[in-house]
């Protein structure tokens, strides 16, 4: 990214979205939305790459938001912002392609450095993607095909099949260490995302997301298993 990475930041706290302009406004461009239908009508002019959305507003909440932005912009991050206690919106959030969460109160220099790993995972990819795709590696994953030169996943079809940065990140660790049980923690530091919490569903929620997209019966798989009381390996012949 060339130019000064965007920010939409979402949220009905006046006093918030203030901080966050403040705070941000001198590393990034940075707009502010009160609500979903803001929000909305900020995307196509605006074109943020990184959008930070509070769960609980009034009216459309933060994840059907996020839903509608993964649906519809689908390269863009995605970060969530919960309270302590909010267990069940965040896994939510995560199985609808959130790239990340933070949990309010937070300390905005830990907010900034998931915005940055976020926004280098993106980079990395667009990265990737502008690069001829002669040569790459690609290898075949049940009804798909993921390509690590592109740092894209590909179906049956041919078409190309919607995976966050973080899901590229997870998958890849598995394809790079195949035949292997991977537990929690090795996962997190192949995968350099030491901020995700080894206690919480966030792995695992990631990986039944690469499930659905990879197996023939997310259901039984039969690629990403689970190894009961050990982690997941990823079965290539």
């Amino acid at each position: 990214m060339t130019s000064m990475p965007r920010l939409l930041f979402v949220d009905d706290e006046q006093d918030l979205r203030d901080i966050a302009q403040e705070y941000f406004g001198t590393q990034y461009s940075v707009v502010t939305a009160e609500n979903a239908a803001m929000a909305r009508e900020t995307m196509p002019r605006f074109k943020p790459d990184v959008a930070i959305l509070d769960i609980r507003m009034p009216g459309e909440d933060g994840l059907s938001l996020a839903k509608w932005l993964r649906e519809n912009y689908p390269g863009l991050g995605i970060i969530m912002l919960t309270t302590a206690a909010d267990v069940v919106d965040r896994i939510i959030g995560l199985e609808i392609g959130a790239d990340d969460y933070i949990a309010k109160p937070f300390d905005l220099r830990e907010l900034a450095a998931r915005i940055k790993s976020v926004l280098r995972r993106i980079a990395d990819r667009s990265e990737a993607k502008s690069k001829p795709s002669a040569g790459g590696k690609r290898i075949a994953l049940g009804q798909c095909i993921l390509d690590l030169r592109e740092h894209r996943l590909y179906g049956t079809d041919g078409n190309e099949v919607a995976m966050t940065a973080m899901e590229y990140d997870l998958l890849k660790v598995f394809v790079e260490h195949p035949n292997k049980v991977l537990n929690r923690d090795q996962i997190m530091e192949l995968a350099h995302h030491r901020d995700w919490d080894v206690y919480d569903r966030s792995i695992d929620l990631r990986i039944m997301r690469l499930r659905r997209k990879i197996e023939a019966d997310p259901e039984k798989p039969g690629i990403l298993k689970t190894v009961r009381g050990a982690g997941y390996m990823l079965v290539l012949a």
